[in-house]
């Protein structure tokens, strides 16, 4: 029992440090899409906007992990960190 306290305890520690990710990682790809979305593709432009979206969606649904997921895959095609 007391592992799932514990388990419980990390889990909604980390929530707080996830939700402030969400729009640090919107600024990035943000500023990619600015400064380089004439060397993407139609396609790849479409997919990272498209996940960008989805992303903020999330993040307003207070789904945080899932948002830091789709950012994390549009950060991705961008070549970002």
């Amino acid at each position: 029992m007391t592992r799932y306290a514990l388990a419980a305890a990390v889990i909604l520690a980390a929530a707080p440090v996830m939700a402030a990710h969400c729009p640090q990682d919107m600024a990035k790809i943000d500023a990619a899409l600015a400064a380089s979305s004439a060397e993407l593709s139609e396609e790849d432009l479409a997919q990272v906007k498209e996940l960008r979206a989805k992303g903020e969606e999330l993040h307003e649904a207070g789904d945080h992990a899932a948002s830091v997921e789709e950012l994390g895959k549009a950060m991705e095609i961008l070549g970002i960190e």
